[in-house]
């Protein structure tokens, strides 16, 4: 097992990294002991201290002890913390409070996944004893209410997502409310919880926001839309020299480096399934050796992992990313924690710059891998080197890149349809001089379009899904080319204008015919 963790060191970070995190105190932490397991919460004085000191009292003088989270709402948050839940009678739950209220302290802290805020009504001073947990990325409640603290293990997060998981009935109280009671609130020193995740200073909103203004009501309970979050965060490191961007949400770390196979940047996602999903870079010197060497070295520790039984290579390829050199494995290996085996399926991918050679892994249970994994394309699609400038368009003959309207479509280079289009390219229209000829003419016209038509495709989700359907007949015209055997000139232009004539009466004659017959 220990060459899984040698050639794919990144799945150490699978169990989250038991390193003090950051925190503005040292002081005192809170558990929360509930139907599902316990929830860890930090703080953050420095921003809320008022709030703080209130959570804190409220938590001393058992206030919380036998509370429910009466408000559950997958994608967006869990609350709770009201007394009237002691009450069977659910007509006045939400509208409970200790009899005192605190100041809004809003401030800059995003309200990112685990962030623990405090509920008010619209009167943005009436914070008293309820408070909601966030589930998923909820940013349009930044900066409108006040967040005090974060939760901080793995356990945490794992009964975060066991809540939310429940049966939830009208006006989002679960059904079953033994099964989310918090039966015990306690304060203990940071010294006796051992398992604290190294999660990095929290996002911050860098300026003021105009969002629309949202409330979760303690008098009423109001509907919320359920927003769903697919943006991502960008990370930018001028040591390492590059730049990415990492799913939003996600725990970014930078762990310790014990040698050049630990990760130099970790994303930890929130653990759906049997593990957390895991996306991590390792940046490495070429110390003279060229992209070939390094991958027989990489391919030779694999095929010693393989021999034991303990991984699978599935596939193999060695492709174009952005202008460069690269190399995609995708394997399934057994890993093996805490006495516990998981199947976990893996994808490396090894760029080329021109000093060092970059690998990027993503990880996850074999069930749960093809979930997350347009995210790591996309890490893998935003990816830079600071250091080297941008690679101009070339507009002769497009060796390594430029589906830019098919990649912008699918989401990224390694999409079935863009890697048809280059075989095609590659295999088939390059392989004659009549395609050489038009292959040049036709990147000096599309160039003159596609930029910005891919920009606005991944600015514009519904101009996206409508270039979709226009290309995807076109596409599978092309498609026949694979079945050709083109071994001279006259072939590849009688192919060629075949199919540009077929695509002429799908896009212009059939729509044509269609038109005049509705008009008659």
């Amino acid at each position: 097992m220990q060459k899984i963790l040698i050639v794919f060191a990144f799945t150490l970070l699978l169990i989250a990294l038991p390193i003090q995190s950051f925190a503005q105190s040292d002081d005192k932490l809170v558990i929360l002991e509930t139907s599902q397991g316990k929830i860890v919460i930090e703080f953050f004085p420095n921003d809320a201290p008022n709030h703080v000191r209130n959570f804190m009292n409220l938590t001393e003088s058992e206030f919380y002890d036998g509370v429910i989270f009466h408000r559950v709402i997958p994608g967006f948050m869990i609350q709770g913390g009201d007394p009237n839940t002691k009450d069977p009678d659910t007509s006045t739950w939400g509208q409970g409070g200790p009899g005192t209220s605190v100041d809004a302290e809003f401030n800059s802290i995003k309200h990112n996944r685990g962030i623990v805020s405090m509920a008010r009504s619209q009167n943005p001073n009436s914070a008293g004893s309820q408070f909601f947990i966030v589930h998923q990325n909820s940013n349009f409640l930044d900066q409108q209410y006040t967040v005090f603290g974060r939760i901080v293990t793995d356990e945490s997060f794992e009964t975060l997502d066991k809540i939310t998981s429940l049966e939830i009935g009208p006006r989002d109280i679960p059904v079953n409310i033994d099964e989310v009671k918090i039966t015990k609130a306690i304060t203990v020193s940071r010294s006796e919880v051992s398992d604290l995740l190294d999660l990095g200073e929290p996002e911050r909103v860098t300026q003021s926001t105009d969002t629309q203004e949202e409330f979760l009501d303690t008098d009423t309970q109001e509907e919320f839309l359920d927003t769903e979050v697919t943006g991502n965060q960008m990370f930018e490191n001028k040591e390492l020299d590059v730049a990415f961007s990492a799913p939003e949400g996600w725990s970014l770390q930078q762990p310790p480096k014990v040698d050049e196979n630990t990760p130099d940047v970790v994303a930890v996602g929130p653990k759906i399934g049997e593990i957390n999903p895991v996306i991590s870079l390792r940046v490495f010197d070429k110390e003279g050796k060229s992209f070939d060497d390094f991958i027989q070295e990489k391919n030779e520790l694999l095929n010693e992992v393989v021999a034991t039984g303990n991984l699978e290579i599935t596939s193999q390829e060695k492709i174009t990313i952005n202008e460069k050199e690269a190399y995609v494995t995708d394997a399934i290996g057994i890993f093996e924690t805490n006495n516990q085996s998981f199947n976990v399926k893996f994808r490396e991918t090894t760029i080329s710059g021109l000093e060092k050679f970059y690998t990027f892994a993503y990880s996850n249970g074999v069930d749960d891998f093809d979930n997350e994994l347009s995210r790591y394309d996309d890490s893998i699609d935003s990816f830079k080197i600071l250091s080297e400038p941008t690679q101009p368009v070339d507009t002769t003959i497009d060796e390594g890149g430029g589906c830019l309207i098919a990649t912008a479509t699918f989401g990224s280079e390694l999409a079935p349809q863009v890697q048809q289009l280059r075989e095609l390219r590659d295999n088939t229209i390059l392989s004659t001089k009549s395609g050489v000829a038009f292959m040049t003419g036709f990147n000096q016209f599309y160039y003159a379009f596609s930029p910005t038509i891919a920009d606005f495709e991944r600015e514009n989700p519904i101009f996206k899904e409508t270039v979709k359907l226009a290309i995807t007949p076109m596409l599978s015209s092309l498609s026949i080319l694979n079945y050709a055997n083109i071994d001279s000139e006259q072939e590849i232009l009688g192919y060629g204008i075949s199919i540009i004539l077929l695509n002429i009466g799908m896009y212009f004659v059939a729509p044509a015919m269609v038109i005049h017959r509705f008009r008659k």
